[in-house]
């Protein structure tokens, strides 16, 4: 059985994996001096750690930060997000792959395909409103798209795919 996917999909995927691996986005990967909030293992090219990149707060913070303000299922009125690209944060660690395994902190899981790293501007969001999320309330990081920029993005798959409390990304 052969796996056919469509060429944007495929070009997508090519070009993530072309900014992660060959780009200096001028973002280094350094050693943590505060507690792990994030783990990158699997196909991890730029490691801190010997199982693959670890992440800070203040790591995450470094990154550009982008913001949206989206309806979510979760949440009565629209919420500001604010937090580096999913993309910004696989580059730094040059990962590569076709999945994105979230793991939470409760062990929830949920596969995000690679691509949609590329194909939209998901966050690892850091804030909701201008706040820092505490672990009571979805934090400290919550993987969301920005269900409201797009009609796609309105599908149940999406939201499915979005992961509060997340912990650990594996990248296959």
């Amino acid at each position: 059985m052969s796996l056919k996917l469509p060429l944007h999909r495929c070009l997508a995927g090519l070009l993530v994996f072309m900014i992660c691996a060959l780009a200096d986005c001028g973002w280094a990967l350094e050693a943590v001096n505060g507690p792990v909030v994030l783990s990158l293992s699997g196909n991890v090219l730029e490691k801190n750690t010997p199982r693959g990149a670890d992440f800070d707060l203040q790591s995450l913070e470094k990154l550009p930060q982008h913001s949206f303000t989206t309806h979510t299922p979760w949440d009565k009125h629209p919420v500001k997000f604010t937090g580096p690209y999913l993309r910004d944060v696989l580059a730094v660690a040059k990962a590569h792959g076709k999945v994105i395994n979230a793991v939470a902190v409760n062990d929830y899981k949920t596969e995000i395909p690679f691509t949609d790293a590329s194909d939209f501007d998901v966050i690892l969001a850091l804030k909701m409103n201008e706040r820092s999320i505490s672990v009571r309330t979805k934090g400290p990081l919550f993987i969301v798209y920005p269900y409201d920029s797009k009609p796609v993005l309105q599908d149940k798959v999406y939201r499915d795919r979005s992961a509060w409390q997340v912990r650990l990304l594996h990248i296959e």
